[in-house]
């Protein structure tokens, strides 16, 4: 595949006699081969970052003709994504919750399941009528900015408090916020919790949760790409649901709550340990393809009783 996508850079289609829309269809073929999930919107949007235009002006440009340059950046994108290589990490950004957020060797590639966390936290919000006020959020491991800048933008007088061990991480969530006009969030260095002095009306958390074992088991695009801290949960997948589990008690206000996101199957050994904790876990989010994806858990009062 990488020797088809270097013939590309010196066949007519590709130099200053090709077509852009010529190279497309010829990058959506060779990812098609390779075996890349979505081909066609690769090259689109690959094609579209060498030529800098967005779809619409792609479309309405398929005649235009390649410069040298632009069909040798082509084919530099190209053998990258047949590297496996995401297609956001090649970008540079990628887009969650309607914001785009740049993304470096620091952070995760924010991925659409965890859209579903952001979903629980809003709906749990808004049962209780309280998405105009001015609720206290903290985003432990916030990585790119994600989730705290995901429910920033929706909830206008909330303030939110983000944490990440690594500063690589911190400093481009802060950039992220910076970039969107978001002046509500503060960013601490700090492993999860141990910076932070409650009480948060909301605690979220997308933590690493892969066992360690099973790191290596993962798609190439996620093993070889995503940085291993943000990947590994330890043995089990669980040290970190276990950290946030010990801390949350003392961190979360009385009618507040904590919202993670789940690995597939952890939804009962993450309920346990919050139970254990003596928060109250709420049946779990499922996203799209029927994974339970987020768990919400409540303090529980003195009386057994669950605490809103």
């Amino acid at each position: 595949m990488i020797a088809s996508a270097v013939a590309l850079s010196v066949e007519p289609g590709a130099e200053a006699g090709g077509t852009v829309d010529h190279a497309r269809r010829a990058l959506a073929a060779q990812f098609r081969v390779a075996g890349l999930d979505t081909p066609e919107l690769d090259a689109r949007l690959l094609v579209g970052h060498a030529v800098d235009l967005d779809h619409a002006a792609l479309v309405a440009a398929g005649t235009r003709k390649l410069g040298r340059e632009e069909a040798d950046m082509i084919n530099a994108l190209a053998r990258r994504r047949l590297a496996r290589e995401p297609v956001a990490r090649i970008l540079g950004r990628k887009e969650f919750w309607g914001l785009t957020l740049a993304i470096d060797g620091a952070t995760l590639v924010p991925r659409p399941e965890t859209e579903t966390v952001v979903e629980a936290v809003l709906a749990a919000i808004d049962a209780a009528g309280a998405r105009q006020q001015a609720l206290r959020i903290a985003d432990l491991g916030t990585g790119s900015g994600a989730l705290i800048l995901a429910l920033l933008a929706e909830l206008p007088n909330a303030t939110g408090v983000a944490t990440d061990i690594d500063v690589g991480a911190l400093l481009r969530a802060r950039a992220n916020a910076r970039g969107l006009g978001q002046t509500r969030a503060a960013f601490v260095a700090c492993d999860m919790a141990a910076a932070l002095a409650g009480p948060f009306d909301v605690i979220v958390s997308n933590p690493p949760y892969v066992a360690s074992d099973d790191i290596a088991t993962l798609a190439s695009e996620v093993r070889d790409f995503d940085p291993r801290r943000a990947l590994d949960g330890g043995a089990d997948g669980l040290d970190f649901y276990r950290a946030i589990a010990t801390a949350a008690p003392a961190l979360v206000a009385p009618d507040g709550f904590v919202a993670v996101e789940l690995g597939a199957g952890q939804a009962d050994a993450v309920a346990a340990l919050f139970s254990a904790a003596g928060l109250a876990p709420e049946p779990p989010r499922t996203d799209l393809n029927g994974i339970a994806r987020a768990l919400i858990a409540r303090k529980v009062a003195p009386d057994g009783r669950r605490q809103q």
